[in-house]
């Protein structure tokens, strides 16, 4: 039986690069996708999961691309077979209010965030569905669920992913296809790290668990939802948070 195949795009990024380390533990064949103008990112990400071999390959892809986005599976699957996993973590901010927010902003945000997840989903549903076997993972986040000052455009994009997931999950449950979503706090990532000091010590003052999430978190939620174990799991929201959102 072959290695169930895995495609990651954001796959390069902070959250990204730990998500494929974990998938590669778990047996995976990974495919880390992203633009391929970071050139620098691409070297340091290389060389963070030496270790894992060719467990990891990049492909580069434009996931606000529609054709990118099917010229990546078909590459994909003819290297190394079906595409059994997806986990859509590709995204952009363009932070500001909306009194200040371009239409540029508002768009460019969501070609990538929402239009990113229908382009690679819609090319893997088909194949997915004949061999009755696909997992998606979709990345949301808390903003997604609680709105952000100077975040509409990324909110909207992030509470849609959701619903985007919950109604493919609803389409496609029969098929032994599972959609799930994944939805992270604030994490310590560069973006993260941005933030102006004070700022982010009140963030972490509001985590109830009294401290930022790792990619580890998210990446270990990810890795269950994506297993062959978690089939009766489908149109479900997993909030990686801790506890700076709970919701019934």
């Amino acid at each position: 039986m072959k290695k169930r195949v895995a495609i990651v795009t954001g796959g390069i990024g902070g959250l990204g690069t730990e998500i494929c380390r974990q998938l590669a533990l778990a047996g995976r064949q990974v495919i880390a996708s992203d633009l391929p103008a970071r050139a620098d990112r691409l070297d340091a990400f290389r060389t963070e999961l030496a270790d894992l071999g060719d467990a990891i390959r990049f492909e580069p892809a434009d996931v606000s691309d529609y054709n990118s986005c099917a010229d990546l599976i078909t590459r994909v699957e003819a290297e190394h077979g079906s595409v059994d996993i997806l986990v859509n973590a590709a995204g952009i901010t363009r932070d500001t209010s909306l009194r200040k927010m371009s239409p540029q902003q508002w768009h460019e945000l969501m070609r990538v965030n929402l239009d990113g997840v229908f382009n690679m989903c819609r090319n893997v549903v088909e194949g997915m569905s004949a061999r009755s076997f696909g997992r998606i993972v979709n990345l949301s986040s808390v903003n997604g669920q609680t709105g952000q000052f100077g975040q509409t455009n990324y909110s909207a994009a992030k509470a849609g992913v959701h619903g985007f997931g919950m109604a493919l999950a609803r389409e496609t449950a029969r098929k032994g296809i599972t959609v799930n979503t994944v939805s992270p706090g604030y994490c310590d990532t560069a973006l993260v790290a941005a933030v102006p000091e004070d700022i982010r010590s009140q963030i972490i003052a509001d985590i109830p668990v009294g401290r930022l999430g790792s990619p580890a978190d998210i990446a270990r939620a990810v890795r269950f939802l994506s297993s062959d174990d978690a089939g009766y799991i489908t149109g479900a929201n997993l909030p990686v948070n801790g506890g700076y959102f709970m919701s019934f």
